[in-house]
C-alpha cells in the first residue's frame, strides 16, 4: 500500500485538522496555525510510510502547532488603553465557552480532550497522537472531563 497523493491526504483532513486547532487555540489563531500544519505535513510527507495513520500523525502536527501558538501568545503583549490595577486574562468574550475553559487543562489533559471530541478521534488514534496507549488515552479523557466540569461549575 502506498500513500495517497499529498492533496487527496489534505482534502481528506483539513476539516478535521482545522477544527481541532480552533478549539484548541481559537479562530484568530487557527489559520496560521493550519497552514504551518501542513507547509510541515508536505515536507515531511515522503519520508512517512506506507501503513501510517494518517489523520493521527496530521493531528500530532497540528497540536505540536497550536503548542507553539500558546507560548508565542504567552510572550506577546496586549495593547490595552488603561492598565488595570489588578492582572485579568485577555477578557475574550468566549471565555464563558467550554473551548475557552478546555484551553485552561494541563496540557495532557486538554490535548487528549481535543483529540477525541473536537477531532472525533476514536481512543485508538488518541493513543497514537499522544503516544501512549489506550487505556492511558482514556484515563487522560477521563481526567480532563472531570476538571472540566469542576472549572464549570465554580
Amino acid at each position: 500500500m502506498s500513500l495517497p497523493p499529498f492533496q487527496t491526504f489534505l482534502d481528506a483532513h483539513r476539516e478535521t485538522v482545522f477544527r481541532y486547532l480552533v478549539a484548541m487555540i481559537g479562530p484568530d489563531d487557527a489559520e496560521d496555525a493550519f497552514q504551518e500544519t501542513f507547509i510541515s505535513a508536505m515536507r515531511a510527507y515522503p519520508r512517512l510510510r506506507p501503513d501510517s495513520n494518517l489523520r493521527a500523525w496530521a493531528l500530532t502536527i497540528a497540536n505540536r502547532k497550536a503548542i507553539d501558538t500558546i507560548r508565542a501568545r504567552k510572550r506577546r503583549a496586549v495593547p490595552v488603553e488603561e492598565v488595570p490595577e489588578v492582572a485579568v486574562r485577555d477578557g475574550r468574550p468566549e471565555d464563558h465557552d467550554v473551548w475557552a475553559s478546555a484551553r485552561d487543562l494541563p496540557a495532557s489533559q486538554r490535548e487528549a480532550l481535543l483529540f477525541r471530541f473536537a477531532a472525533d478521534l476514536p481512543y485508538s488514534d488518541v493513543a497514537v497522537a499522544l503516544g501512549t496507549s489506550e487505556d492511558a488515552a482514556r484515563q487522560r479523557v477521563s481526567e480532563g472531563i472531570r476538571t472540566l466540569r469542576k472549572a464549570l461549575k465554580a
